[in-house]
């Protein structure tokens, strides 16, 4: 009875030895066998490992990547507009021995923090180097490429790897907001002011430009003016001339006609003259005295 019962705690105690012996690492892990707090043995490949019972144990890590958001921080860029940067990481643990000889015991908790120092550190100096209006556009992918290359030296050496560094929101502090928004206004009012007065140089050119053509087509076309009548009159003269060497006769008693009419008309000026002026001269002839 006693030998059956040592046979059977001997099988439970080589059970429970085995059992204690085999650890299994699945594909999101890698892990690391530890003896008397020295490491011993890399487990990255998921699947069945084995260590010493009771002498050795093992300490496993996240294989996947990993995110990391930082707290809110204040940055100066280069022209002293200060900034609250918020910020988020991602990375993965790439050398276990490393990570474990950085961190010791502390784990992932511990590497968190400092490599949360470390970006913070990077984001400062990056974003130190350039102005608010780099750090406000859209177009700031070169910034967070810059402040992650800034961090994978120093992330190396805690056995990590950075992958990616991302700004999630860039704002102004609430206190810097009013006095921001005065400086835009103030700006966009300057900007205004110089289109306005643009416009109206624009515009006295455009009046000047047309005012001269006026003079040059009003000018142009005086001239013609005078010469077509120049030419007109050239042209009636000659007629009378013709007409008054053919019939000046004719001529006389047309040109006449033509003082009387305009002369002794209704409402017209009183004219005071002598019987004998040569006003007459036609009435008193033969012919006017027939015409009358």
């Amino acid at each position: 009875m006693n030998r059956s019962m040592f046979l059977l705690v001997a099988a439970v105690a080589v059970v429970i030895a085995i059992a204690s012996s085999l650890f299994i690492v699945d594909e999101r892990q890698k892990a690391l066998v530890l003896q008397f707090g020295q490491i011993v043995k890399v487990q990255e490949d998921p699947g069945l490992g084995f260590k010493i019972p009771l002498i050795q144990e093992v300490v496993r890590y996240d294989d996947r990547i990993l995110s990391r958001d930082l707290d809110p921080i204040e940055v100066t860029p280069s022209d002293d507009r200060r900034l609250i940067v918020d910020a988020f990481a991602r990375y993965r643990i790439a050398d276990v021995t490393r990570f474990r000889e950085a961190v010791g015991g502390g784990g992932e908790a511990t590497a968190a923090r400092r490599l949360d120092s470390i970006l913070r550190a990077e984001t400062r100096e990056v974003l130190g180097s350039v102005t608010s209006n780099d750090i406000l556009s859209t177009d700031r992918a070169a910034l967070m490429l810059r402040i992650r290359n800034s961090a994978i030296a120093e992330a190396n050496a805690l056995g990590l790897q950075v992958i990616d560094v991302r700004l999630k929101r860039t704002d102004l502090p609430p206190e810097n907001l009013n006095a921001t928004y005065e400086r835009m206004k103030a700006e966009r009012e300057r900007e205004a002011a110089d289109e306005i007065a643009r416009g109206n140089e624009a515009a006295q050119r455009v009046r000047a430009q047309a005012d001269r053509t006026v003079v040059e087509l009003t000018s142009d076309a005086a001239r013609d003016s005078q010469i077509i009548q120049g030419e007109a009159d050239a042209e009636r003269n000659g007629i009378f001339a013709e007409a008054f060497g053919a019939d000046p006769e004719f001529f006389e008693f047309y040109r006449s006609m033509t003082a009387y009419s305009r002369s002794l008309t209704p409402g017209n000026s009183t004219m005071v003259l002598s019987p004998d002026s040569e006003f007459f001269n036609y009435l008193k002839s033969d012919q006017g005295a027939a015409a009358n």
